[in-house]
């Protein structure tokens, strides 16, 4: 059985790929979705589609709807979410895909450092599980195998 996992969380560093690789060692079948890396892209998508938009506020509006939809259609089509929300970046966007994992019902692992417990107790409260590594968060995928 294949599962699809989104990958949700900052995307200024390579944790997606540590993710990856991790998987690969523990050979779970899983195929992995997740949010545009490229920031560049993310930022100007909107315009890239619609046009030069008249100001900052109206590109970031065309970028986030089409980012937003991006979002919807993977993690709709996705069996679990992963959100990593780290120390060092902020965490809207996270935030933002752990609460539509919720709000969609599909079960969410949210990784986070022991420092964000108290920030994150309501969100911890709706995921299924809370971890402290990635490597645990796939040690409770590869559970599911067993």
């Amino acid at each position: 059985m294949q599962l699809t996992v989104y990958l949700a969380g900052q995307i200024h560093d390579d944790w997606r790929e540590e993710v990856k690789q991790i998987a690969d060692e523990k050979n779970l079948p899983l195929d992995f979705v997740g949010p545009q890396t490229n920031h560049d892209r993310s930022d100007n998508i909107g315009e890239d589609i619609l046009g030069e938009q008249p100001s900052g506020f109206c590109k970031d509006d065309a970028a986030s709807a089409v980012n937003n939809l991006r979002t919807q259609v993977l993690m709709q089509k996705s069996d679990v979410v992963i959100a990593l929300f780290g120390e060092k970046y902020k965490q809207w966007n996270t935030a933002m895909d752990a609460s539509a994992a919720v709000t969609l019902g599909k079960p969410l692992i949210i990784v986070r450092p022991e420092e964000l417990i108290h920030p994150l107790k309501e969100l911890s409260n709706k995921a299924n599980i809370t971890v402290e590594t990635v490597e645990q968060a796939l040690d409770v995928l590869a559970y599911i195998y067993e």
